[in-house]
């Protein structure tokens, strides 16, 4: 284990810039460079991300980092984590996140279980697993939807009808929330 995963608690959240094609849009669309964020696990001696991919599913960390853009990865943790994030409460996180396996990645964000998109995955195992709520939800009109490239992606998911009041949390939301504290930054 590298010096740096030796640092990682359960429970941390972890975020990169995706090589995804909607990571740009995302990116613009939140200003912010992070588009892809998971939960870390240990399963198997082995560090994972639980993430909402296709489909969601626990990812080993170096394929995980791998992903990102120039392999930088940011890992954040709750401020009291220490008091919070006893066995029982991680044990609580991975129970809720457990039905979520296996659905189908959202494309369309919407903010039902059906499918799931990574940002959501993370806001709904803290908030049904310890009641925290991470980052400010948001509808989808909060976003900045000028730049042309954000645009071009709503029009292909949503047509001409856009669900501007769909309640939407974005990895930078998350990533801002004052209750967490980074990490590692590498």
């Amino acid at each position: 284990m590298s010096t740096t995963q030796s640092s990682f608690h359960e429970g941390d959240l972890i975020f990169h810039t995706s090589l995804s094609a909607q990571s740009q849009a995302i990116q613009l669309a939140t200003h912010s460079p992070y588009s892809h964020c998971g939960l870390l696990y240990k399963a198997h001696g082995e560090w994972q991300v639980f993430e909402a991919m296709q489909p969601v599913k626990l990812t080993p960390l170096a394929r995980w980092i791998a992903r990102g853009q120039g392999q930088h990865f940011v890992v954040k943790r709750l401020r009291d984590a220490q008091t919070v994030l006893t066995p029982a409460a991680l044990a609580r996180l991975k129970a809720v996140g457990q039905p979520l396996l296996g659905h189908d990645y959202d494309l369309a964000f919407n903010w039902s279980d059906k499918q799931i998109y990574c940002s959501e995955l993370i806001w709904k195992v803290y908030d049904r697993g310890l009641h925290r709520q991470l980052g400010q939800l948001q509808q989808l009109r909060d976003f900045d939807l000028r730049h042309q490239a954000v645009r071009a992606k709503l029009r292909e998911r949503y047509g001409a009808q856009l669900p501007l009041s769909e309640p939407v949390i974005s990895p930078a939301s998350i990533f801002r929330s004052p209750a967490l504290v980074t990490v590692v930054s590498r």
